[in-house]
């Protein structure tokens, strides 16, 4: 198959840059492709809501500039956020104009919420399930664009790059050019090659390498993983963002999130003893950055011996709670929690991946004709830890940023009839799928105990070794097997988890997310560690 316009991923990443070329050049192509359906991504599960703003009388670009500077704990791209912050708010009126509906007040303006690290409201949302808002404006917009073609439960394996014409590609090698992508179509069971002159991917994040974590299935590295085995440039993955309240339901995955504009309205943390910890750890109490309430409450877990704090919202008026958070309110009372009687049982989980594929201002990789953005790329916003609300936000502007590139016609036609089909010859059907499932499970421990909220020297060297005897594994049974998503799942994975733990290892400091006990004095001479 041959394509314009190739879009990795139906996220909002993905679907604001497949309709902003579909408008521009109606005459070409262009193919959306995704694992599972289309409106199964991490936007979908995102709560809380898009930041921007929106009140210029009370609000400014420098006060959200100063907020995400300082959540990033010095290792943003001053430059990157004051384009994110001052191109935000059109892109948020663009997305409204394509359908999105966000809540109002009662005077009709925009009903804004205040989450942790921010220091005005700001934060624009529909209930508490704006990404699923979001998602299905962009999905009706795409819907009526005859030159989208979107195909589902089509697994991208591969990037295709001169490596695959029989070059030797390496990292120091000149103008890597993507061609396209070898992909799993689960339809017909058949690996098929699709030519591409732009491919952009939006493949979203990577929170399935823990055993706890509030992204959905799908969520395992795939772009990360591709781009690093095409020798492209991945930074920063060490941040890895917990969000500190999860609803704690054992044995749950994914995990429900209880977002943090419930801390926003006035939810307040408690440990076992009922009692609010957060003063003792910052003096924003429960609205401080989402690293240091999660470091906070895995301290108070471990003081206490107890696998969960509380969220306490019994003071909170019902009817605005249920008004603000229908769905928090509706899942907290299934399992039995009425939350003006209770108090809800919330743990930290892997949330979002602040690192993954290096990019410049306009989404550029260090590939030619590849862009990426959305969770899977490292754009210099976040640095060491994400602002809440910030990643909608993100994921539009460089959209519109990579559209803006290709427009100005940054690229060259890469169509190659030479790239070869894919070889599958001398493998057979795995016999047994337990080797699989079972070193995923093991992959979700090795992360989640040793390279987690809190690190220490000795935990990283640990969980290298594990996954090097993880990796050996899986690489030998991709080599024997024929090729499955479940596989091709792991072996992602398992690359994310390397690169998870040898950022770990290089930064030697504590800096955000990144909370190592053998490095708790910052040095600041380490910058972004570039793999």
């Amino acid at each position: 198959m041959k394509t314009d316009f190739l879009v990795i991923g139906s996220g909002i990443a993905g679907l604001t840059y497949a309709l902003k070329v579909a408008e521009q050049f109606p005459d070409k192509k262009v193919l959306v492709i995704t694992k599972a359906t289309t409106d199964e991504t991490n936007t979908k599960y995102a709560q809380g809501g898009i930041a921007g703003v929106w009140d210029e009388e009370k609000d400014s670009f420098e006060k959200h500039i100063e907020d995400t500077l300082i959540a990033g704990d010095g290792l943003c791209d001053e430059k990157i956020v004051e384009i994110v912050v001052k191109e935000g708010p059109e892109r948020i009126r663009e997305i409204i104009e394509y359908g999105a509906r966000f809540d109002k007040d009662e005077n009709g303006g925009y009903a804004l919420g205040r989450e942790g690290g921010h220091s005005e409201f700001r934060i624009l949302h529909h209930k508490d399930v704006t990404g699923k808002e979001m998602e299905r404006a962009l999905v009706d917009a795409v819907n009526k664009r005859k030159n989208i073609e979107v195909i589902n439960h089509c697994f991208v394996i591969d990037i295709i790059t001169q490596h695959h014409l029989g070059y030797l590609v390496t990292k120091s090698t000149p103008d890597i050019t993507c061609y396209g992508v070898y992909v799993l179509n689960l339809h017909n069971n058949q690996i098929e090659k699709i030519i591409a002159d732009v491919t952009l991917l939006a493949s979203g994040g990577c929170g399935q390498a823990y055993r706890t974590t509030t992204n959905p299935k799908i969520a395992t590295g795939d772009g990360i993983a591709m781009v690093y085995r095409a020798k492209g440039r991945i930074e920063n993955m060490e941040f890895i963002q917990f969000h500190p309240t999860a609803l704690y339901e054992p044995g749950q995955s994914p995990s429900f999130l209880i977002t943090e504009a419930v801390r926003g309205d006035g939810g307040i943390l408690r440990n076992k003893n009922g009692e609010a910890f957060m003063e003792q750890y910052d003096t924003r109490k429960d609205l401080a950055p989402r690293d240091i309430v999660a470091r906070a409450i895995d301290n108070e877990m471990k003081k206490g011996g107890t696998e969960h704090v509380y969220l306490d919202c019994r003071h909170i008026d019902k009817e605005k709670f249920i008004h603000h958070f229908p769905n928090i309110y509706e899942k907290c009372l299934s399992i039995g929690i009425d939350i003006t009687q209770q108090m809800i049982p919330v743990a930290p989980a892997a949330h979002y991946s602040c690192g993954g594929i290096k990019t410049d201002e306009y989404a550029r990789t260090s590939i030619k004709n590849l862009y990426a953005c959305g969770e899977c790329a490292s754009t210099g916003l976040h640095g060491a830890n994400r602002l809440a609300s910030n990643s909608l936000l993100e994921a539009m502007v460089f959209a519109h940023r990579a559209f803006i590139d290709v427009c100005n016609e940054n690229y060259r036609a890469t169509i190659v009839d030479e790239v070869p089909d894919w070889i599958a010859t001398g493998t057979t059907d795995p016999k047994e799928m337990i080797l699989i499932t079972q070193s995923l499970k093991e992959l979700q421990q090795i992360m989640s105990d040793y390279v987690g909220i809190v690190r220490t020297d000795v935990r990283l060297q640990r969980a290298m070794k594990r996954l090097d005897l993880l990796h050996e594994e899986t690489e030998e049974l991709y080599r024997s097997t024929k090729v499955s998503p479940q596989l091709c799942e792991l072996r992602n994975l398992i690359t994310v988890g390397y690169l998870i733990v040898k950022g770990a290892e290089f930064r030697k400091e504590s800096r955000g997310l990144h909370y190592n006990t053998n490095h708790l004095e910052k040095s600041r001479l380490l910058q972004n560690t570039i793999l």
